[in-house]
């Protein structure tokens, strides 16, 4: 995948975007099970009061607590609190507080002061509620209290002590205290700021409904955050994803254009569609995927982590306990689903190699009544890829299950040793159930993660092959500075003792050429099958490159101009007619940009198509299917012919183009082309394996093994050229070949 860095780097601001809102989105599900904790803890057990600090205190409750605190906490206190008498009071809060008298209001303090505030009033106010709440009559009201002076109460008698004296009155009811765990010292303390506002006259059911409006509100923002954020994402990073697949597939097609025969042969048609089609896919996925899951599940994960370690270091050994099964599980699922992808890709192009080869020679497997077979070999292949997909499909189906049961035992685990806790009352119940949330957070991340390490290995394969296509040296390059046609040598073409081997091949296909095509002439090709007719001529467009010696056209040598300046020159008509999708007036305008309908039609005349064109309802509009399956082969050659005219190029290449022609037709044809030759000064090469194709050419090289053993016209030919000879012995009698 890195090696393909390159085409995500365009779209860095939604990249950023996008991990700036998956943050968001994680932050905002990792605060949820928070505020679930404290509706829980604080909304329904406490009542909406978070700990033992009140907003507003009566001046009798306020005394009572200063009684139980040393003079250091008592100057916190004081200056956290401001005295206020009854008239001064505002007329909502006498609403509120109905009974209250003479108060102490809460001043605005910040976060960190308000838990150092929390730590101090802790214990006196668990002192305090508790002796409020003690019955005088009571048996350990007497074991603790058993002699009280006349006309004093207890928090009276607590004032006049000392500290140690204080503190042995105390033990019993500070004992108790500090065994309760540090959850329900808050819960505790907080019931006790509830018995306050009750004797205050507070409504405190109004109190416990607002607490828990307000935290709901504020979930409910969260999430909607959460929703908007997790959108976001997943729009921004399919829009990077398919902007990357967007560039990956141009980029293949346009270095797939310009590859060589040599680079085509390396890479089968089938192979370049997959890696076109369903690799860039793959990768297109994964780049989805790790906009959205691959920083989601750490973020998550680390996240929920954290918060579950700060909620109860008590329960942790869990999580690690769950971390380790769930890596156990990932790896052994890793070790064997791995090697499977890579067989996967393979197994792909097999079944559109098959299909493509299947779908192309239908005809001829018809022809040779050899449907069985097809049919085996299409299902070997499908057979092959649907044994590995399942095997793959199935091992992952097991992932889901096995989280689950993790996840289900987990909660177990967690609901077991936190009801001790809960106990112990080292945690609260909405502790508890936030732990549990936490847990399920980090399991399901680990999930997510299996899923991209399940989907890493197969995009890794794509992209590999993707950039093996990418990384391929073309072999035939633009040169760095590239030479202009010699005006004054226009359309004349030089070959100068070229030799030619394919890339890896020990003999050469193409020994010692030398001739020169002159414009307004036209030379002709001829041999037995195999002796390189049509490889010479691909030289002339750089189809392949010489081994040695130097083709030149305009005068310049085809490797130092530019091979779309070349081309631009030539007019190639290839042995097998080749038509696009579209129209007759598509097709016959591919490769100019202007041109009028009388050009077409002079074209469509010369090519002997008019015919055939003018029967059709629609005429130039007629629409061709593709490949050109809806006209014959006759038709599809000259529509190919006429569409080399149209373009009216310095060069005519005609690769063995008249074949599929009647011999009336061919003859017509050929008169009309050296009409238009001598006209507009055409250089013209003729490819034929017919004599009377190419018996009127001004140049006729005859090709034999790779190399001219005849050159010259009919007439000089069938004087001094066996080879010829017999070709042309073998197709026209003796009493034709005279009367030519």
């Amino acid at each position: 995948m890195l090696k393909l860095r390159r085409f995500a780097y365009k779209f860095w601001l939604p990249i950023l975007l996008c991990i700036g809102f998956v943050f968001i989105q994680s932050q905002s599900e990792l605060a949820l099970p928070d505020y679930m904790s404290q509706i829980v803890t604080n909304g329904i057990q406490s009542g909406g009061f978070e700990g033992p600090v009140s907003e507003v205190f009566s001046a009798e409750t306020f005394d009572h607590l200063m009684i139980f605190v040393n003079e250091k906490d008592k100057e916190i206190i004081t200056q956290s609190y401001d005295f206020t008498s009854y008239e001064d009071l505002a007329e909502k809060t006498k609403k509120d507080f109905p009974n209250l008298k003479d108060a102490y209001l809460l001043k605005d303090i910040s976060h960190k002061e308000k838990e150092e505030l929390e730590s101090i009033l802790m214990k006196p106010m668990l002192m305090v509620s508790r002796l409020e709440t003690m019955d005088s009559s009571s048996q350990e009201f007497q074991e603790n209290f058993p002699k009280l002076p006349d006309g004093m109460d207890i928090y009276q008698v607590f004032a006049m002590m000392d500290d140690n004296t204080k503190q042995q009155m105390m033990s019993s009811i500070d004992e108790q205290i500090n065994t309760m765990g540090e959850s329900t010292l808050m819960i505790a303390s907080g019931n006790g700021v509830k018995s306050e506002y009750i004797k205050l006259g507070a409504d405190v059911n109004q109190v416990q409904s607002d607490y828990i409006l307000s935290s709901g509100l504020k979930m409910l923002l969260i999430a909607l955050l959460g929703t908007v954020a997790a959108m976001s994402s997943a729009y921004l990073s399919s829009r990077v994803g398919s902007g990357v697949a967007r560039d990956l597939r141009k980029a293949v097609f346009q270095k797939v254009e310009s590859f060589s025969h040599t680079e085509f042969n390396k890479f089968s048609t089938a192979s370049l569609i997959t890696r076109t089609t369903n690799d860039i896919t793959q990768v297109q996925m994964l780049m989805i995927m790790l906009l959205r899951i691959v920083l989601f599940a750490p973020m998550m994960g680390i996240g929920a982590l954290i918060k579950a370690l700060t909620h109860s270091t008590s329960m942790t050994w869990i999580i690690m306990m769950i971390l380790i099964v769930i890596l156990v599980v990932l790896i052994i699922l890793i070790k064997v689903v791995l090697p499977k992808f890579k067989i996967i890709q393979s197994l792909i192009d097999r079944l559109n190699l098959t299909m493509r080869e299947n779908l192309s020679g239908v005809l001829v497997i018809r022809a040779f009544g050899n449907e069985k077979h097809s049919e085996e070999r299409f299902d070997k292949a499908n057979d092959d890829l649907t044994k590995v997909n399942l095997f793959v499909n199935r091992a992952m189906a097991t992932l889901m299950p096995i989280l689950m049961f993790i996840m289900n035992i987990a909660t177990v685990l967690v609901v077991w040793v936190g009801a001790q806790q809960l106990d112990l009352g080292n945690i609260a119940i909405g502790e508890m159930l936030a732990f549990i949330q936490y847990a399920m957070h980090i399991i399901m991340s680990f999930l997510f993660i299996a899923m991209i390490f399940v989907m890493i290995p197969r995009a890794s394969v794509a992209a590999e092959r993707i950039h093996e296509v990418l990384s391929t040296d073309v072999m035939i390059k633009d040169p760095d500075v590239p030479l202009p046609f010699d005006k004054e040598q226009k359309g004349l073409v030089e070959f100068k003792d070229v030799s030619f081997k394919y890339p890896g091949a020990h003999l050469a296909v193409l020994s010692h050429i030398s001739f020169t095509a002159l414009p307004g002439q036209t030379t002709a090709f001829i041999g037995s099958t195999g002796s390189g007719k049509s490889t010479l001529i691909h030289l002339i467009p750089r189809f392949f490159d010489v081994s040695e010696g130097e083709v030149l056209v305009d005068g310049v040598n085809v490797k130092d101009v530019k091979q779309h300046d070349l081309r631009e020159l030539i007019g190639l008509v290839p042995q097998k007619g080749v038509l696009f999708s579209g129209t007759i007036r598509s097709n016959l305008e591919y490769g100019v940009n202007d041109v009028t309908d009388d050009q077409l039609q002079e074209a469509i005349r010369i090519a002997q198509a008019q015919e055939f064109v003018e029967s059709k309802p629609k005429g130039m509009e007629e629409e061709i299917s593709q490949g050109g399956t809806n006209v014959s082969g006759g038709q599809k050659q000259r529509l190919a012919i006429a569409r080399a005219l149209v373009k009216n190029p310095e060069i005519l290449i005609f690769d063995d183009s008249f074949s599929a022609l009647d011999f009336k037709t061919d003859a017509v044809l050929r008169k009309e082309l050296s009409q238009l030759t001598q006209k507009n000064h055409h250089t013209v090469f003729i490819v034929g394996q017919r004599i009377a194709s190419i018996m009127d050419a001004d140049q006729i090289i005859v090709l034999d093994k790779g190399e001219i053993v005849g050159k010259g016209t009919h007439e000089e030919l069938m004087k001094n050229c066996q080879v010829y000879q017999e070709i042309a012995y073998s197709q026209l009698s003796k009493e034709e070949l005279d009367n030519a």
